[in-house]
């Protein structure tokens, strides 16, 4: 049985571990996270069981997990799901191909006197031809635990997540065939997983094993200033003047709550848009209260618009929102 070593999640980047691990995230994330979300972190590590993060794109849930391991200074390993990948290409993968390859080389290279020295892989050795994938590096490690994020789990296969279940618990091992390794965890990793739902709910069996949390949109100026801040302060960058960054916070809100938009922008678009704002063009940065009048044209909409409906409504608006 893994070990279970007790870490907790406080969301302030200034509790950075005293002797972070060599795989941990070496620059803070400007990250907020409320005390609701703070506790579903806790109550992941406690339990041992994957948190199940939902909400929609950009509101912050691929963040979490590097905030979480630069804070605890623990490995991070992420994964990012495609819609052909499979269960094991995040244990492992093997590259039967090039051990083939390396066996026809050192053939080659030995029926030729004064071949140029032994192979940089000994075909030998299978191990040699298999790399571990983001929980593979997790299972592996010896002397601490790991954040391991699965980002967008609802790309893959519908039988993806269930096909996962069996190395999310007990007895967390997994096998490797092909070198005939069996790698069991050494302590409970923490394992963050994040969703669209672009193909629907996940399969219930997973939704059971998970913790779920869903991460509402900053809804208020004061959140989205307070994001701003954050982000200046850990990216050691000169910020915006207070009332310009008021003034694009209420307007890009009132933007969202419109309602007319296909694709809402997330926050990575706001701080986008406000450092476009800040410091580009000539007229930079946009005088606050140009910015407050929404009878005038959005500046720079194509930072906010990212498809053609939402573009061509805006235009037949006349560049305002």
């Amino acid at each position: 049985m893994p070990i279970a070593t007790p870490y907790t999640f406080t969301a302030d980047p200034a509790r950075r571990a005293a002797k972070p691990h060599a795989d941990a995230p070496k620059t803070p994330e400007p990250y907020i996270a409320g005390d609701d979300l703070v506790q579903a972190v806790n109550l992941a590590i406690f339990l041992h069981r994957p948190l199940l993060l939902e909400g929609e794109a950009g509101c912050g849930k691929s963040m979490l997990a590097r905030a979480a391991a630069y804070e605890l200074g623990l490995p991070f390993y992420r994964w990012d799901v495609r819609s052909t990948s499979k269960a094991q290409e995040g244990l492992y993968t093997y590259d039967a191909v090039l051990r083939l390859h390396d066996v026809q080389t050192a053939k080659v290279e030995a029926a030729q006197p004064g071949a140029a020295g032994k192979p940089r892989r000994d075909p030998s050795n299978p191990t040699h031809y298999r790399t571990l994938g983001a929980l593979g590096k997790a299972f592996a490690l010896t002397e601490c635990p790991a954040v391991v994020l699965i980002d967008e789990i609802d790309k893959a296969d519908v039988d993806f997540p269930n096909d996962l279940l069996g190395v999310l618990d007990e007895p967390w091992r997994f096998t490797i065939p092909e070198t005939g390794e069996t790698i069991t965890a050494t302590h409970y990793p923490i394992i963050i997983v994040t969703s669209n739902k672009e193909k629907g709910n996940l399969p219930t069996p997973f939704l059971r094993r998970c913790l779920y949390h869903f991460i509402e949109f900053p809804d208020q100026p004061a959140q989205l200033q307070r994001i701003v801040e954050i982000h200046y302060r850990v990216q050691q960058k000169p910020a915006p003047a207070p009332a310009l960054v008021a003034a694009a916070s209420t307007r890009f809100l009132a933007l969202r709550q419109q309602g007319r938009l296909h694709k809402p922008p997330g926050t990575s678009e706001f701080l986008d848009w406000l450092g476009a704002l800040h410091g580009f063009g000539k007229g930079a940065p946009l005088a606050a209260d140009d910015l407050a009048d929404d009878h005038k044209p959005l500046p720079f909409p194509e930072l906010l618009y990212k498809l053609r409906i939402d573009w061509q409504s805006h235009a037949q608006q006349g560049g305002a929102a």
